[in-house]
């Protein structure tokens, strides 16, 4: 049996972006178990008494708490990190950053080069 490489390719990143999605679909999971676990205490009662007043606040301190941690992030600069250390471990990257550095130092030494040019005139 022949294996398409290209195809499995294509099925994995698919099944990196549905990883997302599957993510909000097991915090909604998470959050019926939490309710359904809590239903029956004081805190529960209270909230599902007021469902119509509760559902809107979490829902607004979710996105708040979501925003915030995502401010976090960025600040500390950890998915970015995250990202430069996977990229240095890609050698198709690795390969076209040291092409792209390479680039640089002869457009350097050809500066330099014209410059000596213009300055003989």
């Amino acid at each position: 049996m022949r294996v398409n490489k290209k195809s499995l390719i294509r099925w994995k990143v698919y099944l990196d972006r549905s990883k997302m999605y599957i993510g909000y679909i097991n915090l909604f999971m998470m959050v019926t178990i939490f309710l359904g676990a809590i239903k029956n205490t004081g805190i529960g009662i209270f909230l599902i008494a007021n469902v119509y007043i509760t559902i809107p606040v979490l829902i607004i301190l979710f996105i708040f708490f979501a925003l915030l941690l995502g401010y976090w992030d960025s600040r500390l600069g950890i998915r970015s990190e995250e990202m430069r250390n996977l990229s240095s471990q890609n050698p198709v990257q690795m390969e076209i950053l040291e092409t792209i550095r390479s680039l640089k130092q002869d457009q350097k030494i050809l500066l330099e080069k014209i410059n000596k040019i213009e300055n003989r005139k």
